[in-house]
């Protein structure tokens, strides 16, 4: 096999395996869950925060999930997204400190 021919096999098994990666439509998006309720920018906010705690849980327990499927679209979108970045986002502060130190 020439060189040119394993690099394409390489390079569309790659796009193959991003493409099974993608994230598909959400159905239940603007239906009320169970509870009669649609989850919002607020609860996309606490969901957020509380994530990678909620995933370590969903590992142990089938009933947990870390995204809110019955939500209200763009403002729980946007509100789980400033949550996550709140709470994994604290890496700027200590590259400051390490510069400081050095000088």
């Amino acid at each position: 096999m020439s060189r040119r021919s394993t690099r394409m096999i390489v390079a569309v098994s790659t796009l193959v395996l991003l493409a099974a990666c993608a994230a598909g439509p959400n159905e239940l998006m603007g239906s009320p869950g169970p509870d009669g309720t649609l989850a919002g920018f607020w609860r996309g906010l606490w969901q957020g925060f509380i994530a990678f705690f909620a995933f370590v849980v969903s590992l142990f327990k089938d009933n947990v999930g870390v995204y809110e499927v019955h939500n209200n679209g763009t403002w729980y979108n946007l509100g789980f997204m400033l949550g996550v970045m709140t709470f994994f986002g604290g890496g700027g502060g200590a590259r400051c400190r390490s510069r400081r130190t050095r000088d």
